[in-house]
């Protein structure tokens, strides 16, 4: 029993069979659906984004076109002006006329005329030009400053009657009530949008003048439809598609080829509010879908500016959106069509296949059912699948016939098992009696363990009492002074048992404790060690006149105790102190090592002392062996290699006699 159900019950479950349905079908009537959205959806917008930017590469061919007016007309004026002919013509007034007669009709100017500085009319193309003109125009300033200058100007009807009145009547255009435009209270555009160009000339006097000539652009029909042709070639929209121009002066189409019906131009029609806004109310340059008179177009339009910098018209280009509304839409019900059609026909195949898995698998699991119920004898049988399904079903009444036996087989050896765990009871009883008695000895090592806690307390005890006794000792000696020699026997007696007494206690306490003794490594640079050790020993260096020398260069660090370390390195200075009992150096050497590819450090503690023969120095690492006969016991220089070597190093000593010695310590880096 787990959780208070039976082990092996398994929880019941959905049907696989609607999981696999939803596998067959998921993708096709879901993920691809949303997939296929998001495609049209995208393409819809690249779609439209290629509309943009055909009809701004369309503006941009319109543009240049004006442009290039603009620069023709300065071109032509400023190149008349100082022709050879001009000059010979200057002082006869009728011979002027009929160059400016013929120089009109050759480069298809609306009017030519020669000014002097003060307005006065000097030759004219028409006889109805009046006598003073203007001459505040900011091209014509220019020209009177001695630099040409061609620019777009809105003239008033009544300028446009000073210069010719069938100017001034073809500026007139009726407007025409427009869907969307702005309200307005006016009737009639009288105002005429004109590219005029002047440049300086010289009278036959030898007076300054101005000539000045050029072009009105309302009702130019030659000029919107040379535009239309430029951008919307002959097959370069498709079939129901037409590209159309405008000029608009303000917000009025002055010159246009969109028709309000078959036959007229929309001549005296309006822009929408929203383009006005855009364009002339901001500046902007409109590419978008927009309402053109009667129907949507995908459109371009962008401001026109006079020659004083004031936006005073638009420019136009744009085709009708239908035919790619039309195509687009069919495009997108092609797709949608096509998926329908895909659908229809693998969804049955797909269901198919899915009752091909669902199937076996239900017989399966009501044979595992009947089997939960106890009917050890249930059996799947043969199934049509022939594929891992088909092999499934085959293996788990393979495995239901061993089940079966195996059943039997466990009943039989449920009845041995419990014979064996008889004989095992028996064992486990007599094992038992044998935890008891080892239970016994654990009792008797716990009270050996707390001697071992009462032998430790009892040497530290003695400890201090020897520590009393030693430091009164040096008091006696220091108050009898030098009558202590009288007693040197004696005393000397007394340092040697307190002595053996205080070896007697450490050992005790290395064996009661031996962990106290053992410290913990750690960390930590050499060089520091050593300088730590100076202190413990500067006592007997001042007594004996020894000169210390330190060289600290390595730059590693060793893993070791640092009390134990401290130990090796003050042994071998006092060694070192007492080999030299009449002064001498002392050499204190750290620095970085390797020894059989590993890294490590290298302590050098050297003398100038007496020094040891080959024999001697064969043994000095011995224990017990001493050259200090009875004023040391031999264990020093054998501690300290047990130290070094516990630690993965190595000590050793070059020595001979009357030279002194030099021991070296290597450690490995800490890792």
């Amino acid at each position: 029993m787990a959780d208070g159900k039976p082990v092996g019950t398994i929880r019941p479950a959905r049907s696989v069979r609607y999981r696999l349905l939803a596998i067959a079908l998921l993708p096709m009537l879901v993920i691809l659906p949303l997939l296929l959205g998001v495609t049209v959806y995208r393409w819809n917008e690249k779609f439209d984004a290629t509309l943009i930017s055909k009809v701004n590469g369309d503006l941009t061919i319109a543009h240049q076109y004006l442009a290039h007016i603009l620069d023709n007309t300065g071109e032509h004026i400023t190149a008349l002006g100082a022709s050879a002919r001009f000059r010979d013509v200057a002082g006869d007034g009728t011979a002027l006329k009929t160059l400016l007669e013929e120089s009109r009709a050759r480069l298809e100017l609306d009017f030519l005329y020669v000014m002097a500085p003060d307005g006065r009319l000097v030759a004219s193309v028409t006889e109805e030009t009046a006598g003073t003109l203007r001459t505040d125009w900011p091209v014509i300033r220019d020209a009177l400053a001695g630099k040409p200058a061609t620019g777009i100007d809105i003239f008033d009807n009544a300028d446009l009657e000073t210069l010719s009145p069938g100017l001034a009547a073809r500026a007139k255009l009726p407007l025409v009530q427009t869907p969307n435009a702005v309200p307005t209270e006016r009737t009639e555009e009288g105002r005429g949008m004109v590219v005029q160009s002047a440049s300086a000339v010289t009278l036959g006097d030898g007076g300054k003048a101005v000539l000045v000539g050029g072009i009105l652009l309302n009702q130019n029909l030659v000029f919107i439809d040379t535009i239309n042709d430029l951008v919307y070639r002959e097959a370069s929209l498709p079939e129901g598609s037409q590209g159309t121009a405008t000029l608009f002066l303000d917000d009025v189409r002055i010159s246009t080829n969109v028709r309000l019906f078959e036959g007229r131009r929309a001549l005296g029609t309006r822009v929408s509010a929203a383009v006005r806004s855009a364009v002339l109310g901001e500046g902007r340059t409109w590419l978008d879908s927009a309402f053109v008179v009667n129907d949507w177009y995908i459109s371009a339009y962008e401001p026109i500016s006079d020659s004083h910098g004031k936006r005073v018209g638009m420019l136009y280009v744009g085709f009708l959106e239908a035919p790619f509304t039309a195509a687009k839409y069919q495009t997108v019900l092609t797709i949608v069509a096509a998926f329908f059609a895909i659908t229809a026909a693998s969804v049955p195949i797909f269901l198919r296949w899915a009752r091909g898995i669902f199937e076996p698998l239900e017989r399966v699991d009501a044979t595992i059912a009947r089997v939960e119920s106890g009917d050890l004898g249930a059996r799947t049988g043969p199934v049509d699948s022939q594929d891992e399904i088909g092999r499934v079903a085959v293996h788990l009444d393979d495995l239901l016939n061993q089940l079966e036996q195996n059943d039997l087989e466990l009943r039989r050896w449920n009845e041995e098992l419990n014979a064996r765990v008889d004989e095992r009871t028996r064992e486990l009883q007599l094992a038992n009696r044998q935890l008891e008695a080892t239970t016994k000895q654990l009792i008797l090592s716990e009270k050996l363990a707390a001697i071992g806690e009462i032998t430790a307390g009892v040497a530290h005890e003695i400890n201090n009492p020897i520590a009393v006794m030693q430091g009164n000792l040096e008091v006696v000696r220091a108050v009898v002074g030098e009558k202590a020699e009288l007693a040197k026997v004696e005393f000397q007696l007394l340092d040697e048992q307190i002595q053996r007494i205080s070896q007697i206690v450490t050992k005790l306490l290395q064996f009661a404790k031996p962990e106290e003794f053992a410290g913990f490594v750690d960390r930590h640079a050499p060089g520091m060690a050593v300088a730590d050790c100076m202190p413990l020993v500067q006592h007997l260096l001042t007594r004996a006149a020894i000169e210390v020398r330190l060289d600290n260069t390595a730059g590693r660090l060793v893993l070791m105790n640092r009390t134990e370390l401290q130990q090796v390195v003050v042994n071998l200075i006092v060694n070192a102190i007492h080999a030299m009992p009449d002064g001498g150096r002392l050499s204190i050497e750290t620095r970085d090592s390797d020894r059989n590819e590993r890294a490590g450090v290298e302590i050098v503690v050297s003398d100038t002392g007496i020094g040891m023969d080959p024999e001697r120095t064969a043994k000095v690492f011995d224990p017990f062996f001493t050259t200090k006969r009875q004023e040391g016991t031999g264990l020093g220089l054998s501690i300290s290699q047990t130290l070094v070597t516990r630690q993965g190093g190595a000590i050793s000593v070059a020595s001979r006699p009357g030279e002194g010695a030099t021991f070296t310590v290597w450690l490995p880096e800490a890792a």
